[in-house]
């Protein structure tokens, strides 16, 4: 008498030593000890986990839920972007601080990184004006924590997320003179319109003197390259007059159905 023959392995039948946790597959040597609940249960464990990618996620999603439910009800707002190194003094400060208290004027509420420089000022006039001054900060070893001018702020542990919330809750992004961290959120905003991405949004650069080399290149270099397109440069305002950054975005808002 022969042995009888083992049952074929089929979707019907799994095989031995196979485990499904959650939507993971486990086979074999890859199959733990003990289940997930085990784990969750034991008081005797090492708390390295904390610094693991999966408990990454759980913070990451924390910020997108604190953003989301800050940010839902804030109304038409719009975002100002600027390096944290302009001092007071500075021209481009008093620029700033004059775009922030129009655009309160005019209904908005003003989004900034909320830190110093051309991002204090631009919460500053929207604070000055009784508008709504909103800073989301990002933490930084250099950073101070959000500027006093701001009255609703958000700290975020990860750029990604801060950046979507600038991008979901602003309908208009004007950019005072910057350094690395301005041309990021710039080109990224740029980059999302072009590919449509995001609902396309007006772009405005103040200050004519410290744009226009990046803008004259982004023609002669970029454009005659054919790496952009001219309606990409037509997404862009160059001025050094705050009111008529102001009025870019009120145009834009009020032409859209």
């Amino acid at each position: 008498m022969t042995d009888p023959q083992p049952a074929p392995v089929t979707p019907e039948t799994p095989r031995r030593g196979r485990r499904q946790t959650g939507p993971v597959t486990l086979r074999g040597h890859k199959v733990p000890a003990t289940t997930t609940d085990q784990r969750l249960l034991e008081g005797r464990q090492r708390t390295d986990w904390l610094h693991a990618d999966p408990w990454r996620v759980m913070r990451i999603q924390s910020e997108f839920v604190e953003g989301f439910g800050t940010l839902s009800e804030l109304g038409p707002a719009a975002a100002v972007f600027g390096s944290a190194r302009t001092l007071p003094d500075d021209p481009a400060y008093a620029m700033g601080v004059e775009v922030g208290r129009l655009l309160a004027e005019a209904g908005y509420a003003v989004i900034t990184g909320g830190g110093p420089g051309a991002m204090e000022a631009a919460n500053k006039g929207a604070y000055e004006a009784d508008g709504t001054s909103v800073g989301l900060g990002i933490e930084l070893p250099f950073e101070t924590g959000l500027n006093e001018y701001v009255d609703l702020g958000i700290n975020f542990r990860y750029f990604f997320a801060r950046k979507v919330m600038f991008l979901k809750y602003s309908r208009g992004f004007i950019v005072l003179p910057g350094g690395f961290g301005t041309l990021d959120e710039l080109f990224e905003a740029v980059t999302l319109a072009q590919t449509q991405k995001v609902t396309e949004f007006p772009v405005v650069l103040m200050g004519i003197a410290y744009w226009q080399g990046l803008i004259d290149w982004l023609r002669q270099t970029a454009l005659a390259g054919g790496m952009i397109g001219p309606a990409d440069l037509d997404r862009l305002t160059l001025t050094d007059d705050p009111r008529e950054a102001v009025r870019v975005i009120r145009s834009f808002e009020e032409s859209r159905p």
